[in-house]
């Protein structure tokens, strides 16, 4: 298909607000089906069972849908006006993950997928589908073959007009469209965002273990955090930018224009002593459109605990402390982590006598002071 037609197509992703548009096949991105495989075959994908299923589909969209003969890769910027490090000195007050401060992306994104595929479909006489990630599709390898950008050492697209800091959408398309060229790989030597991990996630470029990673242990783990990263997630209470915001190609990035994306001000730096207390209905009160909601009161306020805990005031011993009989054994467990942590096993045990081990559950013994 002409130029003509993708330049078309290119204004039409602008008018709904996309920062980079490019084009490519349909058919299987070579080695990433094969890589996600051995990803999951190594159970690096932790307790994502969805990674597992249907991997063949994910490797190409042709095979998703057997119509499709093009892909139109979009990316929108939500580059940040205050960086994910700036609440990182602050351990009164916990760090949400740039991409969860406002309004969820997929629904954000997924709009300006059909505003541009009803186009494609309305003008063009063309068959569309739209895809955000919850759907099987591999966008970074689509986009990086696009020519949107690399897949960076951090396993995530980089992109040299916006840096880290793109949401990725695809639609497939029954028009063959010309492919654009793949973007060369311009990470070099670098390994700033590998060394940047707080928890050790990378055991090589692209080689990321999700059982360690802060983003998968704070959304995706259902139980309590294995004790031995507790220590090394710090404030870290829904996501992490680390690897991310340690890119140098940042140094190029832009604001992002997208006013639903914009950081709602009380997820800049909210107080953990207030996140600790609510309860589910202010928990869906407060995160009501936000990505943090998918993940539920009970897991979340095990986030803020933990921030507590490695935030050291003393004083919040007294703020937690009723969640000792919270109804949730996820959170009463890492009640007792957070306060041991704050008083020491001794001062734990003292503050708290009336509390007799053999009345605690199960569930949450493992978590008592030399249980």
């Amino acid at each position: 298909m002409s130029d003509a037609i993708k330049d078309t197509i290119r204004g039409w992703a602008r008018e709904a607000g996309f920062d980079a548009c490019g084009f490519t096949g349909a058919g299987a991105v070579a080695g990433a089906a094969e890589a996600l495989e051995a990803f999951v075959a190594a159970g690096r994908h932790g307790e994502m069972a969805w990674m597992a299923e249907r991997v063949a589909e994910r490797g190409a969209l042709d095979r998703l849908w057997p119509g499709a003969r093009s892909a139109v890769v979009l990316g929108l910027n939500y580059g940040p006006a205050v960086g994910p490090g700036a609440v990182r000195g602050r351990p009164e007050a916990g760090a949400v993950s740039v991409y969860a401060r406002h309004r969820d992306y997929h629904d954000v994104v997924k709009a300006k997928l059909k505003q541009v595929a009803r186009r494609v479909h309305a003008e063009l006489g063309a068959e569309v589908k739209v895809f955000v990630d919850t759907a099987p599709v591999m966008e970074k390898p689509l986009a990086e073959r696009a020519g949107l950008g690399w897949i960076g050492k951090h396993s995530n697209l980089v992109s040299r007009a916006f840096g880290s800091w793109l949401f990725l959408g695809v639609i497939a398309t029954a028009l063959e469209i010309a492919p654009d060229a793949p973007h060369a790989d311009r990470c070099g030597l670098c390994r700033r965002c590998q060394d940047a991990c707080p928890t050790d996630a990378f055991d090589g470029p692209r080689r990321i273990d999700a059982r360690r990673c802060v983003s998968y242990l704070t959304i995706e783990h259902k139980g309590p955090i294995p004790r031995a990263l507790r220590g090394r997630m710090g404030n870290r209470i829904y996501g992490c930018d680390d690897c991310l915001a340690a890119c140098p190609w940042n140094r190029f990035a832009q604001l992002g224009r997208e006013a639903k994306l914009a950081a709602r001000d009380d997820l800049l730096a909210p107080p953990l002593a207030e996140l600790a207390g609510l309860d589910d209905a202010a928990f869906r009160a407060r995160f009501s459109g936000s990505p943090i909601k998918r993940i539920g009161r009970d897991r979340f306020v095990r986030n803020v605990l933990i921030a507590v805990g490695n935030g050291g005031d003393a004083a919040m011993a007294e703020v937690i402390a009723p969640l000792l009989r919270d109804g949730s054994a996820l959170v009463r467990g890492a009640t007792i982590w957070a306060l041991c942590r704050l008083l020491g096993e001794d001062g734990f045990l003292s503050a708290f006598s009336h509390i007799q081990k053999s009345e605690t559950d199960a569930s949450v013994l493992a978590e008592w002071p030399g249980g």
